[in-house]
């Protein structure tokens, strides 16, 4: 199965798992292949991140202007060019899963990565999880990029 066009879904609870989901894209994309980096926000983090920025009210700022001035997503690009893979930065506002889905039908990825966490039944139950809803309703294959736990790390007895 060809992997020209691989959706890497981040978003700020990735933060911790950005080396294990642009290793995971980076190695399933073909070698001639590209990345779409989709950034979504919620209004909050669209407007802290717009006024970190300093914007004038007049400015023409899209989704995907302000992803590509995330520093998130700085990190992740960052990552991509040591790993000389070709990709396009994108950004979203709204419903991360809505976004994910659409993103992924109007740019023809061959495949999703997304990221997510341990939640208990209850927890999914109550607040849903946008890992689920995007392998439950994705017309093309999700790799889903489970958050490692941590170990504690023990210092060593004095002697």
């Amino acid at each position: 199965m060809s992997m020209n066009t691989v959706l890497l879904a981040i978003g700020s609870q990735d933060e911790h798992r950005l080396p294990e989901l642009v290793d995971t894209a980076t190695s399933i994309v073909d070698s001639d292949g590209r990345i779409v980096l989709l950034h979504v926000f919620d209004r909050d983090q669209y407007d802290t991140i717009e006024a970190q920025l300093h914007l004038g009210e007049d400015s023409e700022v899209t989704p995907d202007d302000i992803s590509k001035r995330s520093r998130l997503v700085g990190e992740v690009t960052e990552r991509l060019d040591e790993a000389g893979v070709d990709y396009v930065v994108r950004g979203a506002l709204g419903d991360v899963s809505d976004a994910i889905l659409r993103r992924s039908r109007s740019e023809n990825a061959d495949l999703v990565v997304v990221g997510g966490r341990n939640r208990s039944a209850t927890g999914k139950a109550l607040f849903g999880s946008t890992a689920q809803k995007v392998l439950l309703e994705s017309e093309v294959p999700v790799t889903f990029v489970k958050a490692q736990s941590k170990k504690p790390q023990r210092a060593a007895a004095p002697a």
